[in-house]
């Protein structure tokens, strides 16, 4: 067998639907691993970061599908799409601080974010939304464009989040996936729009066991504490 013939194939397999619909199988495979990333994350686990990024990767693919192969059916969606990139690097930035604390005996420990941090999510979805959609849909992205646009950017603040330590991540994956199963499913992205569904179960569930955590005491000190109290011990 030519291992290049195969990982072509693989890459292109589909998996037929009822209907004469059918799903990209790396697309499933991309939110398989996805899944697998959330599910670290809730355990505050290293290894959700590179798990994570393997499947950015595949979406990365999925979402450019019309502009990779012009033959495909599925429209692009420039804002999933870009997502995936904007997941690259911060998960980049999460799996070095997560080192960062593993590496000392520690771990990341669970937070509320500063008032100040949480007016700046609330603000930076709304003008990022609203700054992206033009430029969004002058690129072609799929209608609504502005919902393109909103998951975009509470994505990427719910990895940042997430990255940080903040309990709230949790809470903005829930407000990308309220807008993004509509919009994988007039796109036709049936995989994606399903595992959004679970991932809204999924992070709610994951906002229970953080915020529980931090009602209990850690077994190990981390060795990223929250910045909020080295400021104010440096003002003493």
């Amino acid at each position: 067998m030519d291992p290049l013939a195969w990982l072509v194939d693989a890459y292109t397999a589909q998996i037929p639907l009822p209907g004469g619909q059918s799903l990209l199988l790396r697309e499933v495979v991309g939110n398989v691993f996805g899944l697998a990333s959330a599910l670290g994350g809730m355990a505050r686990r290293v290894w959700a970061w590179p798990v994570g990024i393997v499947g950015n990767l595949l979406l990365l693919s999925v979402f450019l599908a019309s502009i990779l192969d012009p033959a495909h059916e599925l429209p692009s969606l420039l804002g999933q799409a870009g997502r995936q990139v904007m997941f690259i690097a911060v998960s980049v930035y999460g799996w070095v601080r997560w080192r960062q604390a593993r590496s000392g005996g520690g771990q990341i420990t669970p937070r509320w974010a500063s008032g100040r941090a949480r007016v700046g999510i609330v603000l930076a979805m709304l003008i990022g939304t609203v700054a992206l959609t033009p430029l969004f849909r002058a690129l072609g992205s799929f209608e609504p464009v502005w919902a393109d646009a909103w998951t975009f950017v509470g994505s990427l603040l719910a990895t940042y989040g997430m990255a940080r330590g903040w309990t709230e991540f949790w809470l903005v994956w829930i407000a990308v996936d309220l807008v993004g199963v509509p919009l994988l499913i007039s796109a036709g992205y049936y995989a994606s729009a399903a595992m959004y569904v679970f991932y809204g179960l999924f992070t709610a569930v994951g906002f229970v066991v953080w915020a529980r955590t931090q009602g209990a005491k850690p077994s190990v000190e981390t060795l990223l504490p929250d910045p909020r109290v080295q400021d104010e011990g440096a003002a003493r």
